[in-house]
């Protein structure tokens, strides 16, 4: 099986960075969090074992040749919600490759090991999709190698706390493969459960300390 991955981002200077965050903590720390959590997040994807074609799957169209995604090719997230966007980027990945993977760039905890083992749920004939569970009910990855209706996506509620199961509920009855569930970051109370996280890696890449160094600065 052949897939490719796409990290969603938003591109500062052109869209509102992590506005939960903002909003109790400041534009400045939002835009600083959101700057090292990508870092780490494509730190990770360059160190898996498991060598995909990746892609920055951008939120703004003129963000496409912005200078923060010149590492990795660029993919427009397309038009409206988070479930059509999503829809977009997924079936145009999927079509292309096989498989495709989603992921965002606020769950810098990941590691190398997590996405090998999406990549290799996906290997398994049985298996259509993979889900990577989050604590608030979303998930942090989305992976497969068959179509997702267009329904499924605009059908499903997102930042809810159902977000995960009314989506598995509307791929039908595909096997869906189960990644362990992690913090994404969204409120300032997820920035102490994601430091508890990142202290838990045995082997953190250098962005992953970077983060962890400016969380624990943070919260002094």
């Amino acid at each position: 099986m052949t897939a490719a991955l796409a990290i969603f981002v938003k591109t500062t200077g052109l869209s509102p960075i992590k506005t939960r965050l903002a909003k109790h903590l400041g534009r400045e720390i939002a835009e600083q969090f959101q700057h090292l959590s990508t870092e780490a997040v494509f730190a990770v994807v360059r160190s898996t074992r498991s060598v995909l074609p990746s892609y920055w799957a951008v939120a703004e169209q003129e963000g496409l040749t912005s200078m923060q995604w010149q590492s990795m090719p660029t993919i427009w997230q397309g038009e409206g919600g988070l479930g059509s966007r999503m829809h977009h980027v997924y079936a145009q990945l999927q079509s292309r490759y096989g498989g495709a993977i989603l992921i965002g760039a606020d769950v810098p905890q990941i590691s190398a090991a997590l996405l090998d083992q999406a990549v290799s749920a996906l290997a398994v004939p049985t298996t259509a999709y993979t889900v990577g569970d989050t604590r608030d009910g979303g998930f942090w990855l989305f992976g497969g190698n068959a179509p997702v209706p267009e329904a499924a996506w605009l059908s499903t509620p997102y930042s809810h706390p159902e977000t995960r199961r009314i989506l598995i509920k509307a791929l039908g009855r595909h096997r869906v493969h189960h990644l362990p569930m992690i913090t994404d970051v969204d409120d300032p109370v997820d920035l102490q459960s994601l430091r508890l996280e990142l202290g838990t890696l045995s082997e953190p890449l250098p962005e992953q300390a970077r983060l962890a160094a400016w969380l624990r600065l943070l919260a002094t």
